[in-house]
């Protein structure tokens, strides 16, 4: 079993910016996609980001092209999400989420299917 804790989150003003991670254990990241996901209260789940195994191919929703940036470090077990420019929209919980295939090229966060969750971290943007 493949264990997701996000951390970062926190309370940040308009314009500010915040880095996430997503520390993975129980098995290694190498045969993982990874996806960034956030529910805002009263709204759906949106997937904003995905990154594939091999961290050769990332893709954004068009509400945070620009200014989120995806990464992973697979010696570390981690990936990351760095957020700048926040906007006050941009508040909910963020949840990063696994999916374990061996095409290591291929992440699509609108098709993403999950196999994993973490439990997520909060962002709250608000001046």
């Amino acid at each position: 079993q493949l264990q997701l804790v996000e951390s970062g989150g926190g309370l940040v003003q308009p314009g500010g910016s915040l880095r996430l991670s997503c520390a993975a254990s129980g098995k290694g990241l190498d045969y993982n996609a990874i996806g960034w996901f956030r529910q805002a209260p009263g709204k759906e789940r949106e997937g904003i980001s995905c990154i594939s195994a091999s961290g050769s191919n990332a893709n954004y929703a068009d509400s945070v092209k620009g200014r989120f940036t995806i990464s992973r470090d697979n010696a570390k077990n981690t990936v990351y999400l760095q957020m700048n420019n926040l906007r006050p929209e941009d508040t909910a919980v963020y949840y990063c989420a696994a999916r374990t295939t061996f095409v290591r090229t291929v992440c699509d966060v609108r098709s993403l299917i999950v196999d994993y969750w973490g439990k997520g971290t909060l962002v709250n943007v608000s001046s």
